[in-house]
């Protein structure tokens, strides 16, 4: 009766252990994250923007991943990107690709909940207007958005769909510090560009 009573113990203590560990795709998820992390990514999960689409297409919904570079010795201006047709276009919320004037009034960064104040932006700091993602296969499709300021440049992309065999069927724990160094090398392209037309 003591053996059996033991065996019960020992179960219900390994179920309970096997219970607490994460399933596959968090593990993958982890460990693209933290990947992500020691290349200077840093990775976040966020709410995502309301001037992105996010879940089933509609704008501020779900969460995204944020990863944000940080160059020193570099001063970016202000700016939304979003992937449309898989090119970087400015955000329409943000600023009137329409007009033809020089200078255009966006929104400022900082809000109050009675006053909204605007800058004038030099058009011309939209220079990664339709310029294509070219980023790798396993990461472009999943990518939803870029903004830049101050000294940073960050990306906001389905990271959860890169690990997910349904939408990644490619997806092998090898390639995630390659795709993630194309990733990088890009932002860090994508920034010096915008430094030099600045």
């Amino acid at each position: 009766m003591g053996t059996l009573i033991g065996i019960i113990i020992v179960l219900f203590v390994l179920g309970s252990m096997m219970a607490l560990k994460p399933n596959g795709i968090d593990q993958r998820l982890d460990k693209l994250r933290m990947t992500a992390r020691r290349l200077q990514l840093n990775p976040k999960l966020v709410g995502c923007p309301d001037w992105i689409k996010g879940r089933d297409n509609e704008y501020g919904r779900g969460m995204l991943g944020q990863y944000c570079l940080v160059l020193d010795d570099i001063k970016l201006p202000h700016t939304r990107y979003q992937v449309i047709d898989g090119q970087w276009r400015p955000d329409s919320s943000f600023v009137d690709t329409s007009s033809e004037d020089k200078t255009l009034t966006i929104p400022s960064a900082i809000r109050s909940s009675h006053i909204t104040t605007t800058a004038a932006v030099n058009k011309t700091q939209f220079i990664l207007d339709k310029t294509p993602l070219d980023l790798p296969v396993s990461i472009e499709p999943f990518v939803k958005g870029m903004l830049t300021k101050a000294n940073s440049i960050i990306i906001y992309w389905e990271d959860i769909a890169y690990v997910r065999p349904l939408s990644n069927p490619a997806y092998h724990h090898t390639l995630i510090e390659r795709d993630l160094l194309a990733l990088k090398a890009n932002l860090e392209k994508w920034a010096l560009e915008m430094k030099q037309q600045s």
